[in-house]
């Protein structure tokens, strides 16, 4: 069968789980929808051959920018130590106590295997983990660090994971040397990142600035950028996962500069929507089609493993993701302790450890697309041509890992997280902006009602008209006492307003809509019109987004 059938069926497949996904009411997690619809698929013969080069090449570099882009910065860097303390510390315990256990849970693993899947179950998958909260939300402070975490953890397990591979097939390892090109790889590849991303956002601004600014051109620049850091930090043996992380970092103060003109910045969003809503359901898709065929292999890699029957598979499976999530909630347990007792040791309020808030934090280390493309890499050979030992029962084993990784979490997050405390469902700093930005707007329209003119008509028209618009702005301001109470109302009320806007656009599109089957106007007319519609929507709709 041809890649482009294949890539068709796939994407029909994507857009298939989407709408189940919806008939469904989001009961069942959208992964695992697609996870089923892939097994299907195998059944039917959509088989792919599978490159694990390729895969990480083309699927994590842009959605690992993208999520780079739009975690918020400002909570990610006040977040940063809980991040790096899971993103760094966790992974290098898990590295060290689950290749041990490993080892000794299966002994035909050697120690530098079961070191190299234990590096590969570490990361945690941003997309998973967004996935299993669609319908159980976090807190938002919460949400933050496991973003973060999922973003940075990725580099860690994948130099962690190379360095277990090259001691399994040397029959070498050097800790000092460990350490020393961890360093290397991680700065390095943050370095790439950064400097990709001023190298293109200075050139593009250079030719902007002469020839003007095209939203198609600066949407595949965009597009292209996190290929460009991955590969060049690749080129330069360091991590191409981070540097493409850092360079949506950095792409995200671009925008926030002001260097994106708000055509552009809607067309990149419905793009960027786009290519992540397909690469993530083809990642689960992909997993969902590899199933059957470690079904069928069960007995071989059992007999590899030393099982005594093709189920004990599953039983080293099971065992291995609770030993992972009891290793997890226990790093969570023990730093969250010690951050109360420093804060209360420096006379700072602290809230008390919850065993419930700890068992989210565990049961959201969900593992996704790094995992699976990772442990894929596995060499099959050594370098004196016999077969790497244990090499279906890794992949075996870390496929298992993910599915239930990913059940758990779907079944346990909406308990765990059901009840509670959410965030407040308005946000002072934003009330407080939406006035600032009112304040300005009615001083501008004032310095316009009083600008001279000879026109006498001109002059009472703009005085009308300045005055609505006065009204309008003013009754806002009306609220802008601080309490909590009036807060809340000025929140309802510009949900109440967006709320009836929406409906006063939907009555226009209807009336737009039989005045062109009536033929009471033109087609230009129509669409004119039609895109003024369109754009007041898209506002609408991506302010009632940014709330969730």
């Amino acid at each position: 069968m041809s890649v482009v059938t294949l890539v068709l069926v796939f994407l029909l497949a994507v857009v298939v789980s989407v709408f189940v996904s919806r008939l469904l009411k989001d009961i069942i997690p959208l992964p695992i929808i697609q996870i089923a619809l892939g097994a299907a698929l195998s059944f039917y013969g959509f088989t792919v051959e599978f490159e694990p080069h390729l895969f990480l090449f083309l699927f994590i570099p842009p959605l690992l920018f993208l999520d780079g882009w739009r975690i918020p910065k400002e909570a990610l860097f006040q977040e940063i130590k809980p991040i790096i303390s899971l993103a760094i510390g966790l992974v290098v315990v898990t590295v060290i106590g689950m290749g041990f256990f490993i080892h000794w849970l299966i002994p035909t693993f050697s120690l530098a295997v079961a070191f190299a899947l234990a590096a590969i179950l570490s990361p945690t998958d941003p997309v998973s983990v967004s996935a299993m909260t669609v319908n159980s939300p976090l807190p938002s402070r919460m949400a933050h660090i496991l973003e973060g975490e999922s973003l940075l953890n990725d580099a860690t397990g994948l130099v962690c994971f190379s360095f277990a591979v090259v001691a399994a097939l040397t029959g070498e390892f050097s800790l000092t040397s460990a350490a020393g090109q961890f360093v290397l790889v991680a700065f390095g590849g943050i370095a790439i990142g950064l400097l990709v991303a001023w190298v293109i956002g200075w050139i593009n601004q250079f030719l902007v600035k002469r020839t003007g600014e095209e939203p198609s051109i600066q949407i595949m620049i965009s597009l292209l950028m996190p290929f460009t850091a991955y590969l060049l930090a690749e080129h330069l043996h360091v991590s191409g996962i981070l540097a493409a992380v850092v360079a949506g970092i950095a792409m995200h103060y671009e925008k926030i500069a002001g260097r994106m003109q708000a055509a552009t910045r809607m067309q990149s969003k419905a793009v960027w929507d786009t290519v992540q809503t397909g690469l993530n359901g083809m990642i689960f898709i992909l997993l969902g089609e590899q199933l059957p065929g470690m079904w069928t292999n069960m007995p071989e890699v059992a007999e590899a493993a030393g099982a005594s029957h093709p189920w004990m598979l599953f039983v080293y499976v099971g065992i291995i993701t609770v030993a992972l999530g009891a290793l997890r909630f226990a790093w969570v347990w023990i730093s969250m302790t010690l951050t109360v007792f420093h804060n209360r040791r420096r006379g700072k309020q602290a809230d008390e450890v919850r065993i419930r808030m700890m068992a989210v934090m565990a049961t959201a280390g969900v593992r996704g697309a790094i995992t699976l493309a990772g442990i894929l890499t596995l060499p099959l050979l050594m370098p004196n041509g016999s077969i790497f030992p244990n090499r279906d029962v890794a992949i075996f084993i870390a496929m298992g890992v993910i599915l239930c990784s990913l059940l758990i979490a779907s079944i346990a997050l909406p308990i765990l997280t059901k009840g509670l405390v959410q965030d407040l469902p308005y946000d002072n700093d934003e009330i407080r902006a939406r006035l600032a930005l009112n304040e300005a707007a009615m001083a501008h329209i004032r310095e316009l009602m009083n600008h001279p003119s000879e026109d006498v008509d001109e002059i009472a028209m703009r005085t009308e008209v300045g005055a609505q618009l006065l009204e309008i702005y003013g009754r806002r301001l009306d609220n802008s006492d601080e309490t909590e109470s009036d807060v809340f109302d000025l929140h309802r009320m510009i949900e109440m307003e967006r709320s009836m806007s929406g409906s006063a656009l939907k009555a226009k599109r209807d009336a737009l809509y039989q005045m062109r089957k009536g033929k009471n106007i033109n087609e230009r007319v129509y669409h004119r019109l039609r895109d003024e519609l369109d754009l007041k929507e898209e506002t609408l709709n991506h302010n009632k987004s940014s709330k969730h």
